[in-house]
Order: structure tokens, then sequence, then C-alpha cells
């Protein structure tokens, strides 16, 4: 079922079948503002109970507007130069105006960023406890594209739930924001005796971590009530997993933040010297698949 709703006034598209209901906003970079389990009328996603959601203009803040839900990170996260094109704080594909296509049983989602252009396209539809994402970049430019690519999906948490994820190695992307500090490359998820794997009461710290080595393309949130949300993606495309989380800090915010993604450091121009990024030469495109899937792990 397709239907059309009102969230604080910005119209959203929704997804519905016996098992999920889903909302997404098409002004708002598609971002996913619910993903619903009917049968336990659980919500999975966070969202901060202090913003409303609202549309935000080209090259805005992002930390000052963390929402919540599901969106993209696309072309990068940090504000750089990026193959000679000036890009925004966390890209500009979270700050862009869809155009959206209701089908039969799917949304599409389309656009193309407007400084780094780069095409975009994502098809969404349930299958049975699944939200499928099919999703195709293209680079109409006659340029060479270097970019960032990440899943940004913030998730309720309570103390003791945990993070899932076949990484081998972890490494604090910045030492100020993690728990690990300085320590170093870590064996995921001890860190010198803290699992980081476990989400700690709201103690006002916060997590930053990027997650390496990973033998294959998932990563899950499992609650302690038994819930599950788990991220299956393709990792020829999503190579690494980020992970963030406010434990009380930003204003309060108590979520972790699931966040596949192609690079495994926050500057795409050092992601470059380090041959760890996506590349899109002119005409080329990208097709790939993403599955959340919702259910228990107990």
């Amino acid at each position: 079922m397709l239907f059309e709703a009102k969230v604080d006034g910005v119209l959203v598209l929704g997804l519905r079948n016996q098992v999920l209901e889903v909302l997404v906003a098409p002004s708002i970079g598609g971002r996913v503002v619910s993903l619903k389990h009917l049968p336990s009328r659980r919500e999975l996603l966070w969202r901060n109970p202090q913003l409303k959601l609202t549309t935000a203009p080209a090259g805005a803040d992002y930390d000052s507007r963390f929402y919540g839900g599901i969106d993209e990170l696309l072309p990068c996260d940090l504000p750089e130069t990026i193959d000679g094109v000036d890009c925004p704080d966390h890209g500009e594909l979270w700050t862009l105006a869809l155009e959206a296509t209701l089908g039969e049983q799917e949304i599409l989602l389309v656009g193309t960023l407007p400084r780094f252009g780069l095409h975009y396209e994502r098809q969404m539809r349930l299958e049975g406890s699944q939200l499928v994402c099919r999703y195709k970049l293209s680079n109409p430019t006659r340029a060479t594209r270097h970019f960032l690519w990440k899943l940004h999906a913030a998730v309720q948490v309570q103390p003791l739930d945990r993070i899932v994820s076949s990484a081998q190695t972890a490494l604090a992307a910045d030492p100020q924001w993690s728990r690990a500090g300085n320590l170093g490359a870590f064996s995921w998820p001890d860190a010198n005796g803290l699992d980081m794997s476990l989400v700690p009461k709201p103690d006002g710290t916060t997590e930053f971590l990027y997650l390496s080595g990973l033998t294959e393309g998932s990563m899950a949130f499992e609650a302690g009530d038994g819930a599950r949300l788990e991220s299956r993606f393709d990792l020829e495309v999503f190579p690494y997993c980020w992970y963030f989380a406010s434990h009380g800090a930003m204003g309060g915010a108590y979520t972790a933040v699931l966040e596949p993604c192609t690079t495994t450091s926050v500057s795409v121009n050092q992601s470059i010297s380090d041959h760890k990024v996506a590349i899109l030469e002119p005409g080329e495109s990208l097709v790939t698949e993403v599955r959340w899937i919702v259910g228990r792990w107990k």
C-alpha cells in the first residue's frame, strides 16, 4: 500500500504492508523518518524530539539539524574541495529535494547533486519484513568523480543494546569523540577490556569509530528485548562501516547510528591518497541494493 501524509507540515510518502510501515520525505533528501514494525507497534528509528521535520538550505550545518531517521551522505562528510568542486557539510544529498514517482508498489526518488553533478536514483519497496532500496548512481559530467557515500541510520537505544558487525578492526575516527581515545586500531569490539558493541547508559559520552575487515555485508542493531534491525549491503560498494553514537551528548541525544560506507576516512581527499575511495568516471554508473531487515535475534 502506498499513501501520502504530513509530518510537521512536510509531505511524506508511505509504504505499508502487514509487517512494516515506512515514511520517507522526498523534499529532504529522501530521508526515512519512520520505520515501524506494525505487529509490535515498535518504531525502530530515533528522531530528535527537539527538532521538527523541516527542509534545510543547501550548504546548511548538519549537526544543529540532526533530526535522525535514515539519511545518506553524498558526496562527502566534511566540507571540502573534491575534484575541484566545493562540497558542503555532510554533502549535498541530505538537503536536496528529490523528484518522487509512485509506482504500483514502489517509490522512485530521483535527483542530481547541483554542484558535484552525480545523478542519484533510489527505488523503495517492501518485501515482508524488509525495506528494499535499489540504487543507481551515475556520473553524467565530463570529469572523474571521487566520492564518499554513506548510509546513516539513527536507531532508538537502551543500555546494553548491542551493535553487531563482522568487522575485524576498529579505530577511533576522532579520539575526542570516542571512548577509545588514542588507543589506535583494536580488535572489534574489545578496546582494552571495554566492549564497544554494547550501548552504555546515557552518561554524556559519544562514540565515533571506523570498522574495517568486514567478512560480510551486514551491520545490525540488537535490542535487549530481542528486536533487531539489520542493514544488508554489497561489500564491494560499502566495504567499511562507521559507527557513531551519542549517549546523552549533543543536546541529550541518545542514539546509535549505523553507517555502511565507501571509505575509511572522514576526508574524501585523504581517502583518495589512501586509494580507498569510490570513483565514477564520466558516463559510468553504479547499481546496488540495500535491505533494511526488521526481525528478532532471540
